[in-house]
């Protein structure tokens, strides 16, 4: 609305020259009832002062005249000086016309200048309130800018200063917070080159010995041979189990990964997994139980993503249980989802872990031990099966007590429906 009255000169000059001289006359006629006389000759007078004070003063809007200031306290003074000026130019030019003793002219114009020292007294202190928070708002500005996100403006009154004093304070936190995330996405970032690094020296180191062994001659009979072959196959099986989850990771990371939503059974996927881990658990001496509600049944998901996240759950699961104890798969409705738990009765986690096991790269010491057959985890699982949950809408955790062990529990929407989900 501001900008389409600045597009039209005229007409806010004519707005300025009408709205005092219509007011005042009608505060004469209704409140002091002038006589028909004074009112024409005010008309005359306020019309002649009028269209002067008015030009002045849309002459200094149009040329800027207040912007060339580098002090708004400055800025302010003037503008109540033009005011006290305009009105000083208007009260003498009427009274030199109206009234006839040299007295009375004399005593107006004393007052007139009484009226705007005081003015001018009134807007130093504004003036005053004004700058003192405006300085404190660019002394913060300059501490934000050196980095210190910790400032904070103190919030005082109710105007326009207050309210972008508040959205400093929100600015200021916004970008604290944003600090922080890049601080840790750095130590992310520094974290898994380190981790990397490892899991792809440890069997690159591993394999050029082993072949070295062969190459040179110091192994000679066929079953050394064989089980070096044997053991460099299982380190490269390693190397690209670990270079597909990166590869993964990176994709949920970015959203550049689709996913292929249709109905499935979700009991077909836990008796699957259970049978492909049965022979992993009988080796360590494991129960591997499982248990699938009755109403359990079809719902909308991607099979071969939830299957990773079971197999993974209970890879874990079997990894990190002692021998005679056992691995408990339970699957049922849960209000509107479906939940599924993974327990192990012989594991603890503490609960200062519990909080970050689910984060991208976080690794706790354990995940990089070697089991007992040989095979290494690549600390990542944790985390892509995250991805996968909540890409489904629903949520992952872990909960775990000392005496009863640990329990990995996930739940999926019933509602989901089929079709490629980009996540």
């Amino acid at each position: 609305m501001i900008r389409s009255w600045s597009r039209n000169p005229l007409l806010i000059f004519i707005i300025v020259l009408v709205i005092p001289i219509a007011g005042t006359l009608l505060s004469g006629l209704i409140m002091f009832d002038l006589p028909q006389s004074d009112v024409q000759q005010l008309v005359t007078f306020m019309t002649f002062t009028g269209i002067l004070s008015s030009s002045l003063s849309f002459a200094f809007y149009r040329l800027g005249v207040l912007e060339w200031f580098r002090s708004l306290r400055w800025t302010i003074w003037t503008m109540i000086a033009l005011m006290v000026g305009m009105i000083f130019l208007n009260v003498w030019v009427i009274a030199r016309f109206t009234f006839i003793e040299q007295h009375y002219l004399s005593l107006t114009s004393v007052l007139l200048v009484f009226a705007g020292l005081s003015a001018l007294t009134i807007g130093f202190f504004a003036s005053k309130t004004m700058t003192d928070r405006l300085s404190e708002l660019t002394d913060a500005t300059q501490l934000l800018a050196g980095g210190d996100f910790s400032t904070r403006l103190k919030i005082s009154g109710n105007d326009e200063i207050a309210q972008l004093a508040a959205t400093f304070n929100a600015m200021a936190q916004s970008l604290g917070e944003v600090d922080d995330q890049k601080r840790q996405l750095e130590q992310t970032r520094r974290d898994l080159t380190a981790w990397v690094s490892h899991d792809l020296r440890t069997p690159l180191t591993s394999m050029r010995v082993m072949i070295e062994a062969m190459l040179d001659g110091v192994v000679q009979d066929k079953e050394t041979i064989h089980r070096y072959l044997d053991s460099s196959r299982a380190e490269i099986e390693h190397l690209a189990y670990l270079i597909d989850d990166l590869f993964e990771l990176a994709q949920l990371d970015v959203g550049h990964l689709t996913i292929h939503m249709q109905q499935a059974s979700i009991s077909d996927l836990i008796s699957d997994t259970l049978g492909s881990m049965q022979p992993k658990a009988r080796q360590h001496g494991i129960r591997l139980l499982g248990e699938v509600a009755e109403d359990v049944d079809m719902i909308g998901m991607a099979p071969d993503k939830i299957q990773r996240v079971l197999s993974n759950l209970v890879d874990n699961a079997i990894k990190y249980t002692r021998e005679g104890e056992s691995v408990t798969l339970r699957a049922y409705r849960s209000a509107d989802d479906i939940r599924i738990d993974i327990h192990n009765s012989g594991s603890y986690i503490p609960q200062d872990v519990l909080p970050r096991l689910f984060e991208s790269f976080y690794r706790g010491e354990g995940s990089r031990m070697r089991g007992d057959d040989g095979a290494r985890g690549t600390g990542l699982g944790l985390a892509i099966a995250r991805g996968f949950i909540e890409a489904h809408g629903g949520r992952i955790w872990a909960n775990s007590e000392e005496e009863a062990g640990t329990t990995f529990s996930f739940t999926l929407p019933q509602s989901l429906e089929s079709g490629d989900r980009r996540l």
